[in-house]
């Protein structure tokens, strides 16, 4: 599994490479607040690489999230807090 991990990561390390050797063009995007210039491959990364970011914050949020209260509710269910151990002293 691990092996499979580091070549997926290589194999999309070479595809970045080759998008920003095929795309040279410089690029002007004005932000309104900022100006970046960049080649179009940079570009087309970066705008990747953000929807990744908000899919995966998004997915967060959505799914996980929600699943950790379940099990934290669920847990306090099946062991519910004991009262404290008293010796008499």
């Amino acid at each position: 599994m691990r092996l499979l991990r580091i070549l997926a990561a290589l194999l999309f390390v070479l595809i970045g490479i080759a998008v920003g050797a095929l795309n040279p063009q410089p690029v002007h995007l004005d932000l309104g607040f900022a100006v970046l210039d960049a080649s179009l491959g940079v570009m087309l990364l970066a705008a990747l690489l953000a929807g990744a970011l908000c899919g995966g914050i998004a997915l967060a949020f959505a799914v996980i999230v929600p699943l950790r209260r379940q099990q934290r509710r669920d847990r306090a269910v099946e062991d519910p807090p004991r009262p404290p151990y008293h010796t008499g002293v």
